[in-house]
């Protein structure tokens, strides 16, 4: 999914985990979202919960936009022009409708209910979504993943994965990436990570053994949950830091409530994100987006588009520039 911000801000993002406490009931920290609009004749809106001013990521997820049930004959529908992608994975999850993909590694691919898509953009990938005309009602969520320095020119890749239900116990989980409650997906990540889409019963209390050394956060999707005795509504993410053993759900409405439960060991380093770019510093912002705007093969062609443009043009550039530094860190006001 592209940021398709008009002028989006050149950010400096760094892990910062908080002192957890009592790891029976830990602080949770609230992130609400913002609505931004994604493309389509009369401009979809999606909710974004990362990155925020308070936060800029939970592991390695970086990117968290939450969209629907949206009429498309309202709003649209989904349609992203070809655009380019550095330094990160993304991570395709619908709930209902259909989106049509197509990149520069030569897939083409439909993103499914219940069936995730994971992309990999390190040295440079372009891609375009499209939801589909059988679609009415588009819903789900998409998720960017930095990648560690090591691996952030890590070649075109492509991997899906249609995980099974697995009993929670009040509940049940699809785990599409990572391992929760004896079940692991097979998909490769260059950092250890959690994502995995629960529905909790009716009234019901979840108890998630999980991995003490990741930072976790949940994004509720319909319903009322409580996480530990912290209650988040529709769209707000909730946020623990490290040295928690388990996490506690709560639905606390008559209905099945619906959450993605996200996790990853703190990143640990500094990134700088604008637009589709996920990089270590301005002057890499500026080649990246160089190249995009001069067709460079760094990000090849996607073959098989049909739409009122070609590719997205890149915005300009914004005038400030963010150098990343360790000593005092810095952090952009929109992280």
């Amino acid at each position: 999914m592209s940021n398709t911000d008009a002028t989006p801000t050149e950010i400096l993002c760094q892990a910062e985990n908080h002192t957890v406490g009592d790891t029976r009931n830990p602080r949770v920290e609230i992130i609400t979202s913002r609505e931004v609009p994604l493309g389509g004749p009369r401009a979809m809106p999606v909710r974004r919960t990362l990155p925020q001013r308070q936060r800029s990521l939970i592991g390695a997820w970086c990117f968290v936009d939450h969209y629907g049930p949206d009429d498309v004959s309202v709003t649209g529908g989904m349609d992203v022009a070809p655009h380019p992608h550095t330094g990160l994975q993304t991570v395709s999850w619908l709930f209902t409708g259909e989106v049509e993909h197509r990149d520069s590694n030569g897939v083409h691919a439909m993103v499914l209910p219940g069936e995730m898509n994971l992309m990999t953009g390190g040295h440079g990938i372009c891609h375009s979504e499209v939801s589909t005309p059988a679609t009415s009602t588009l819903h789900g969520v998409q998720l960017w993943v930095a990648l560690p320095a090591s691996d952030r020119d890590a070649p075109r890749d492509f991997q899906h994965h249609v995980p099974e239900p697995t009993d929670l116990g009040g509940g049940t989980g699809k785990v599409f990436l990572g391992s929760l409650a004896g079940d692991t997906s097979p998909v490769h990540t260059f950092t250890p990570l959690l994502g995995v889409e629960i529905i909790v019963d009716p009234a019901a209390t979840i108890t998630l053994d999980v991995d003490p050394g990741f930072e976790h956060g949940v994004l509720v999707d319909t319903g009322e949950v409580a996480l530990f005795d912290t209650v988040l509504q529709r769209a707000a993410l909730g946020y623990v830091g490290t040295g928690v053993p388990r996490l506690t759900l709560t639905n606390r409405t008559g209905e099945p409530a619906r959450l993605i439960l996200l996790g990853g060991t703190p990143f640990g380093e500094e990134i700088v994100m604008w637009w589709n770019f996920v990089a270590r510093s301005h002057d890499e912002i500026v080649a990246y987006r160089d190249a995009w705007q001069n067709e460079s093969g760094r990000f090849g062609r996607v073959e098989g588009y049909v739409g009122d443009v070609a590719r997205l043009p890149a915005p300009s550039l914004p005038n400030a520039q963010i150098r990343p530094r360790r000593n005092p860190p810095t952090v952009d006001p929109n992280c």
